[in-house]
């Protein structure tokens, strides 16, 4: 896992709109990293699950890692690439968030790159330290740990200065 000391996302404009962007790298072929982030059994190892059939273009998403008391999203699938590109948009309570990733493989590596559009208000100040969070569990999981192990006090409140500080970069 990533020293918590530092954050590891920024602020980028992608197609007009500002985008948290995150990445993390696995040494594992892309195909076995698609797996993690979209198989609904290996995803509740460090964030949720999704019920539904994923070719209707939408599903519903539990949160299973924030407890039972988690309301379930629904999920529409707007992009599907395998092994290569995913983007989605989830109600996320009053609003909605546009969720993405991407897979380069470099070799004997996969690079994750993963984004949500900022929509107008949102606090990046506590977005960003959940999603390092959950790409951290990630991590955990796919190198056979229990993502459970991974502490929620180390990313937040620690990391919110720093996110709120981040601005948009072309």
């Amino acid at each position: 896992m990533t020293d918590r000391a530092a954050i590891t996302g920024t602020v980028t404009e992608i197609d007009g709109q500002p985008n948290l962007v995150l990445t993390r790298t696995f040494a594992a072929p892309a195909v076995e990293v698609w797996r993690e982030l979209t198989d609904s059994a290996r995803l509740e190892r460090w964030i949720g699950r999704w019920e539904g059939d994923p070719k209707t273009g939408h599903v519903v998403f539990f949160m299973t890692a924030e407890g039972e008391e988690a309301p379930p999203e629904e999920y529409t699938i707007l992009e599907c690439d395998p092994p290569r590109r995913f983007a989605g948009d989830t109600s996320q309570g009053t609003g909605s968030w546009h969720l993405w990733f991407e897979l380069i493989e470099k070799g004997p590596t996969t690079l994750l790159v993963f984004g949500q559009r900022l929509n107008p208000g949102e606090d990046v100040g506590s977005i960003g330290p959940g999603w390092e969070y959950y790409l951290d569990r990630l991590v955990a999981a796919h190198m056979g740990r229990d993502a459970g192990t991974v502490a929620w006090e180390t990313y937040f409140p620690a990391m919110q200065p720093a996110y709120q500080n981040l601005t948009p970069r072309p």
